[in-house]
């Protein structure tokens, strides 16, 4: 904006002078703190939008997970077996038959090109099943998992089978509801389904086996604190360790129960409760709050 001021009386005294109106240095920098301090207060707000967001399509992909369980169950009447071997307990190394529940259900979630590949009986390491074995599967990732620490040579996933009510080797005697060469039908939950864990969130291992693999890299038991603190266990996990559930959300976790339902469970959860959750057949009371 520009103001004229004309100076003198006469026509020979008529000067006229432009004088420009501006922010001052001190104006500006108002200015720009108080944006400053606007961004400050809606980044959080925006992030936690994603995070909702990203945890929204993570109870999605669980669900889905829980009925395509459900749809083998129907087909076959039972649940997949957590891992399919000769024999066990099951160890943490790329030796072995080693199929994992999540290629038995393939079929049952759009992925039946996938399966028709696979050679259930090669076992899960084998050359001629290495396509399917790095092929990624975005339902099986949580969208809050950091997608660059994906490898070439093998597809992971964050979802993991419930395999036992402690820690303990993968086995054929375990009491969760997918274990080693395990065919549990809903008349074996005898604490009910919707009191009984059949999936759950996971972080995954420095170097894990894959989806397709049966061993910690899609089994987990709950003998572990969910979303322990990270110096909590330093040591390197022996090959029969299974490890326990957590997640790259804050607070907790989310699991899908035998009945389909996905619940959020905190991290606080009371540790007895949690284990009767992982038992299916433990035949004791449950907190209804869990």
């Amino acid at each position: 904006m520009q103001r004229q001021q004309t100076y003198g009386t006469g026509p020979m005294h008529s000067v006229t002078r432009q004088r420009r109106i501006a922010f001052t240095l001190v104006e500006l920098l108002v200015v720009i703190a108080i944006i400053g301090i606007l961004v400050g207060l809606l980044l959080p707000a925006v992030q936690a939008a994603r995070e909702a967001a990203r945890r929204s399509q993570c109870s999605n992909n669980l669900l889905q997970m829980g009925l395509a369980l459900h749809h083998f169950e129907f087909a076959t009447e039972h649940f997949p077996a957590g891992s399919i071997n000769p024999d066990g307990p099951i160890q943490n190394v790329d030796q072995g038959q080693h199929v994992s529940w999540i290629v038995q259900t393939l079929p049952f979630f759009e992925e039946r090109t996938a399966y028709g590949m696979f050679d259930i009986e090669a076992g899960a390491y084998a050359p001629e099943n290495a396509p399917v074995r790095k092929y990624p599967i975005s339902t099986l990732l949580c969208p809050s998992y950091p997608f660059n620490r994906q490898r070439d040579d093998v597809a992971v996933t964050t979802y993991f089978g419930s395999q036992h009510d402690r820690e303990a080797p993968i086995a054929a005697d375990n009491d969760g509801m997918l274990f080693l060469n395990s065919n549990v039908r809903f008349r074996d939950i005898l604490d009910g389904s919707s009191h009984t864990l059949l999936l759950g969130e996971g972080m995954l291992e420095a170097t894990p086996l894959g989806w397709v693999s049966g061993t910690r890299s899609t089994l987990r038991n709950v003998g572990h604190p969910m979303n322990p603190p990270k110096d909590i266990d330093a040591s390197e996990p022996t090959v029969l360790e299974v490890g326990g559930f957590s997640s790259y959300h804050t607070g907790g976790a989310q699991f899908v129960l035998a009945d389909g339902a996905v619940r959020f469970l905190t991290q606080s959860i009371n540790p007895d409760t949690y284990r009767q959750l992982a038992n299916r057949a433990d035949e004791e009371l449950q907190d209804a709050t869990f």
